[in-house]
């Protein structure tokens, strides 16, 4: 068992945050080797430095396209020695080159019940379309966007008087309570991919 993980953020890091303090407080047995963003500056590469993790950015603008984006974060997780890659509002959609480095060891996290309400603006687009219930999903990272074998699913219930902010500080709750177990079930090795469709959670 490998419990190196390297975790890929774009934004706040809120995900992050709940995976580093599952660590300290001993529920996730994960080793947070780095954290990794295509921005710099971001609120993410703050927790890790304030957390004593290795955080690194590879700023996507300065780069010529996406295989050579992809090359120089690949070999990034290569020098850091990590087994699983972790998204937690990591902005980019990866390549067929990126997916396969780390083929069935990448796993995201997606604030809504999929297949519903893929995209990157997932809690308009719950409300818009007069949903009552909604949630997040952990699944493995496969070369389509939001598709992979789904993991775990939490949901939560829409209000009348829901706005995205509100919805999506309810979705984050769950987030934050299942993003730490279903990593250390990734690293327990107790995640069986069946088929391009359905994981078995081993006992």
């Amino acid at each position: 068992m490998s419990n190196r993980i390297a975790v890929l953020a774009s934004g706040r890091g809120s995900d992050l945050q709940s995976l580093i303090d599952a660590v300290a407080a001993g529920s996730l047995k994960a080793d947070i080797r780095l954290v990794m963003s295509d921005k710099p500056g971001i609120m993410a590469l703050e927790r890790a430095e304030k957390a004593g993790i290795k955080a690194v950015c590879v700023p996507r603008k300065e780069c010529a396209n996406q295989q050579e984006f992809e090359e120089k974060m690949v070999a990034e997780l290569r020098k850091a020695d990590v087994e699983y890659v972790i998204l937690a509002g990591f902005m980019r959609i990866l390549s067929p080159y990126f997916v396969n480095e780390f083929k069935h060891k990448i796993v995201n996290i997606h604030p809504s019940l999929l297949p519903s309400f893929g995209g990157a603006h997932a809690h308009r687009d719950v409300l818009a379309y007069g949903t009552k219930v909604s949630g997040c999903t952990i699944h493995f990272v496969d070369e389509g966007m939001d598709h992979g074998p789904i993991i775990m699913q939490g949901a939560v219930p829409v209000l009348d008087d829901d706005t995205e902010d509100t919805l999506g500080a309810r979705v984050l709750e769950q987030e934050h309570k299942l993003y730490p177990q279903a990593v250390q079930l990734l690293i327990e090795e107790k995640l069986e991919i069946v088929d391009e469709r359905h994981v078995k959670i081993l006992k």
